[in-house]
């Protein structure tokens, strides 16, 4: 049986595999958006096609991404706090999904014209809001589910099937829609629809894979409150956590640990293709294949580094990974040739989803069990508070020294300023 916000949890607790795999299979389904729609093919199709050049283009998709996580980081605590006195975290996951899904389904009438960028902004915008506010919801179900020595598992799991989803839905993009000379359903070329068809493909998917979690995953039962009150309860309790932050003293030194590191993390995944095109010649189609291999590299590291967490504890990896990520990465800023950066960059991905993953799991060891939707509300927080840091920071070590070598050390400094920040706070398993 789930436990209900504030009873103690109970070690012997057992949800189905079932659930648990459909919980994962979220994952699965919700990775399609990041992996299709803003990172590799409809962000490409916009600035390229659709804004007036891709300098503005550029500009345009990322200040309408920016407001969107500033829009989450606001509401996530928000509505977090609000969902732990209402009780079930399900009917928020399903409009947030459905929201998301709608959003990305109208990205097809995006046609390749500058008529059409306010439009996509909008919708993109709307999507990335509510694909991000369902994480807050769905993360938060990570302890109500997962016994305390499976958790890392459990995370590190979903983490690793929503790398594999991004990439199989981004394959079934490839094969059929944007290689072939005639694309899937004799879709238009010069219309550019096989490309503003992946809208409708990554719709589906979201939509189908997610089915599961909701007919199978447990939820904990409402609370009786009206909805109203819920209300009332949440916005008091978020403002007695912030106002009493220092008995919260470890969660709040962790996520400023996280805020650190994850903007170095933000920062390599926004420039890592830039540095390989600038620095070591990388053409699109290698650029492609490198994203590709790198995030393979980045599920399994995911799905394998699931059984460390539980052996040793999420924050001994979390720290493991940020070490290796900062000893990779510094190779990275010196050496030479395509040859090594492959050598190097593979391997860089095995640890940037146990970083992920793990971080998760420590995050559901902190959080006090009456407080776990509000908590993750703050989690989401950390990860988008200050996204525009790391760009910032690298975009002026870079201008001030000539260097793209000097300006992705930055995301170095990031790293090893989390890792110092992250080691007072305890295990969160004792």
């Amino acid at each position: 049986m789930v436990p209900e916000p504030g009873v103690p949890e109970s070690d012997d607790r057992r949800t189905p595999r079932r659930a648990l795999f459909s919980w994962c299979l979220f994952d699965w389904a919700n990775s399609a958006f990041p992996t299709v729609i803003t990172t590799f093919v409809f962000a490409a199709y916009f600035t390229e096609s659709v804004a007036a050049d891709p300098v503005s283009g550029t500009s345009q998709w990322g200040y309408a991404i920016s407001l969107s996580a500033l829009a989450v980081a606001v509401m996530g605590p928000v509505l977090g706090a609000i969902a732990d006195h209402a009780g079930p975290r399900k009917p928020w996951i399903m409009a947030f999904s459905a929201i998301c899904v709608a959003a990305t389904a109208m990205l097809w009438f995006v046609r390749p014209d500058t008529s059409w960028v306010f439009w996509a902004l909008v919708f993109v915008g709307l999507a990335n809001f509510a694909f991000e506010m369902g994480m807050v919801f769905y993360n938060a179900m990570l302890p109500e589910l997962a016994e305390r020595a499976w958790m890392g598992r459990v995370s590190g799991w979903g983490w690793g099937l929503g790398y594999a989803g991004g990439l199989s839905c981004l394959g079934l993009v490839l094969v059929g829609l944007v290689q072939p000379e005639v694309p899937w359903f004799g879709l238009d070329k010069e219309a550019a629809e096989h490309v503003r068809a992946t809208a409708f493909l990554v719709a589906a998917w979201f939509a189908i894979f997610s089915v599961p979690l909701f007919l199978f995953t447990p939820d904990i039962r409402a609370r009786g409150l009206a909805p109203a009150e819920a209300v009332r309860r949440g916005l008091a309790s978020l403002a007695a956590t912030l106002g009493h932050v220092r008995e919260y003293a470890d969660v709040a030194r962790f996520l400023l640990a996280r805020m650190i590191y994850t903007d170095g993390l933000n920062t390599l995944f926004a420039f890592g293709g830039i540095y390989a095109v600038g620095t070591f010649g990388f053409d699109f189609a290698e650029l492609v294949v490198f994203g590709i291999a790198l995030n393979v590299t980045a599920g399994a590291g995911a799905a394998l580094f699931a059984w460390v967490d539980d052996r040793i504890g999420p924050k001994r990896t979390v720290l493991i990974s940020i070490a290796a990520l900062t000893a990779l990465g510094g190779g990275l800023l010196v050496v030479e040739g395509k040859s090594l950066f492959w050598a190097l960059g593979l391997p860089l991905g095995i640890f940037v989803g146990p970083a992920q993953a793990a971080s998760r799991s420590y995050m559901a060891h902190l959080a006090p069990a009456r407080l776990r939707t509000e908590m993750f509300g703050l989690y989401a927080l950390s990860g988008k508070a200050t996204a525009f840091v790391g760009p910032a920071v690298l975009a002026w070590a870079t201008a001030a020294a000539g260097s793209q070598r000097v300006g992705m050390a930055t995301i170095v400094a990031f790293f090893v300023v989390g890792m110092v920040l992250l080691l007072p706070v305890p295990d969160a398993r004792r």
